[in-house]
């Protein structure tokens, strides 16, 4: 197990024709382990910078989320560390080791992808023996046996070709090594802590979706690797058994122990999962947080956004000395702690953010606003109704089951001040923080 240390990170790719070169931000510096951190931009010119500044450490046994919309650089953040890709500037540290130089198979990762990566022809059994094959367990030399008879020492190179020659035949004149006995206890340990152990002797295309992923899974932690990097592992699985593999992967890294890192689009996988959301846009992180932080107090507007569904509502308000936000549809007089981070916003317009379960039904009165309904969405649990106001714009609510709510009412709406969040309209940063 290891903390994993990510300083600004870059990476680029060649700029194609009719691409717009991003430019970085100014890069900050981070005192770690004694080495210096450039300040220079370190995007060759022409090219385009996917990831941008990325500073993130990844505690030791942590589970990480990396959380985004499609495109934002989270695979590509993902197969950097793994050493699939190369970096364009920055370093990553596994535990002590400064891994950028280092090639995959030296940097004690094991990553599980979201097309599973299975062999085809080869079974259960030898898919997550795979790897454990080609590590140094067992001895470099070590007794060979036919059957119950021992022989002699031979070299470990020698020892894996006489494995792999009778690895099909009966099990009485098959040569089984020192190594061979350690994979097969690990691999058939991980099978019993994966439920798979009837599946073994199966080829992948004989496997459901649900039980390649745990071959996958399984594959990935016979290594018992240093990190856990996982890309959308649950996203080629319906609803219901992506709903029971989640439980089960947090289940088994809690037993493990291993760090892991996870990428998801899903916001609500994020949110289960993670011990902390690293919410990334565009290439650059957004906010790192626990799920709740990220939910009640999000750092800018398009966190507040991404996360949560239905996503918050926006409003463009009015700021009006010392605490009262004007809309054509409503006034509404915060409380006395909002008095300090809005005396410089007097006279501007700031964007409002309310999430659906805060906007309840109330009755006329200036502070409130009277909408139309135009679409119901019972869910049993929960009703999700979208209202319009007299400009046109839309707002989700989420309204109690058992409320009887028509497609064209009127209805009027409360908006709970002490659950607002306001946003700077220019660099949609959370204005004072959502305490």
């Amino acid at each position: 197990m290891a903390q994993v240390t990510l300083e600004n990170v870059y990476k680029s790719f060649p700029q194609r024709k009719g691409e717009e070169t991003v430019t970085p931000v100014t890069l900050e510096t981070l005192p770690r382990k004694d080495n210096p951190i450039e300040t220079a931009n370190p995007t060759p010119s022409g090219s385009v910078n996917i990831l941008r500044r990325i500073n993130l450490t990844v505690n030791d046994g942590e589970f990480m989320v990396l959380v985004g919309p499609s495109g934002c650089g989270k695979s590509t953040l993902l197969r950097t560390i793994a050493g699939l890709s190369g970096l364009t500037g920055g370093k990553i540290w596994v535990g002590d080791t400064l891994v950028n130089d280092l090639p995959p198979k030296a940097r004690d990762i094991a990553m599980v992808f979201q097309n599973y990566a299975l062999y085809p022809h080869l079974t259960v059994y030898d898919n997550i023996a795979f790897g454990l094959r080609r590590t140094k367990l067992g001895n470099n030399t070590a007794d060979v046996r036919m059957g119950n008879e021992k022989g002699k020492k031979i070299p470990g190179w020698m020892e894996d070709l006489l494995v792999g020659m009778t690895r099909n035949l009966p099990q009485e004149i098959r040569y089984i090594s020192e190594k061979e006995k350690a994979v097969d206890e690990q691999v058939r340990r991980v099978a019993q802590l994966l439920q798979i152990e009837l599946l073994l002797n199966r080829l992948p295309k004989q496997l459901s979706g649900g039980q390649k992923q745990r071959v996958a899974l399984g594959r990935a932690i016979a290594r018992n690797p240093q990190v856990f990097l996982m890309d959308e592992p649950l996203s080629n699985l319906d609803a219901k058994l992506r709903a029971e593999t989640r439980s089960q992967i947090v289940k088994l890294q809690r037993q493990l122990g291993t760090t892991t890192i996870y990428v998801t689009h899903d916001q609500t996988e994020a949110m289960t999962m993670g011990n902390r959301i690293a919410v990334m846009n565009r290439g650059e992180i957004q906010q790192i947080a626990p799920p709740l932080e990220l939910y009640n107090h999000p750092a800018n507007k398009f966190v507040a956004e991404f996360i949560g569904s239905p996503p918050m509502n926006f409003l463009m308000v009015l700021v009006k000395a010392p605490r009262t936000l004007h809309h054509p549809q409503f006034r509404l007089t915060l409380p006395e702690f909002w008095t300090t981070f809005l005396e410089k916003y007097d006279g501007l317009l700031l964007f409002l953010g309310i999430r659906p379960e805060h906007l309840i039904l109330g009755v006329p009165a200036p502070k409130n606003l009277r909408v139309q309904v135009e679409s119901v969405e019972a869910l049993g649990n929960d009703t999700y109704i979208s209202v319009a106001l007299a400009d046109s714009s839309t707002l989700q609510v989420r309204i109690p089951p058992d409320l009887d709510v028509k497609i064209g009412d009127q209805i009027w709406l409360s908006i709970a001040d002490d659950k607002i969040h306001l946003f700077d309209p220019k660099t949609g940063i959370a204005i004072g923080a959502n305490f």
